[in-house]
């Protein structure tokens, strides 16, 4: 399935009544499985979940830990880079050079990789006294 597509439509599921700001991102794994997941808004605004988040999510309860390439949507005039916390969560299943394209429902595109992304990532290897 290519991810374009695949995060395009599922940027037309997105609960964004407060903001109508509809983000869908798709995620293919390592072993070619595609999982897609789109922005789910809350009226106590810090309570909704981001695009990024819920692919991993289904991504993690399908079993599968790892991220090959990521893309993401949002009618912006430029490209939406992932919030802080979807960085961090993305860093958690992609290895650095791990290609994350960023689009707007326009057709421009911005590729990056995840350590373009979050240059400097807290990952395991921190944790490797504990």
């Amino acid at each position: 399935m290519n991810l374009k597509t695949a995060a395009s439509a599922v940027r037309e599921n997105a609960h964004a009544p407060y903001s109508n700001f509809k983000v869908g991102a798709a995620i293919r794994t390592g072993a070619g499985t595609v999982f897609q997941g789109c922005n789910v808004e809350n009226v106590a605004y810090p309570e909704g979940t981001c695009a990024e988040a819920g692919a991993i999510a289904a991504m993690c309860a399908a079993g599968e830990r790892e991220i090959a390439e990521i893309y993401v949507i949002a009618q912006s005039p430029a490209p939406v880079p992932p919030c802080g916390g979807c960085r961090q969560k993305i860093a958690e299943f992609a290895k650095g050079d791990v290609i994350v394209t960023l689009a707007t429902t326009d057709g421009i595109e911005k590729q990056m990789t995840v350590a373009e992304l979050l240059p400097g990532a807290f990952d395991a290897s921190f944790m490797d006294g504990a």
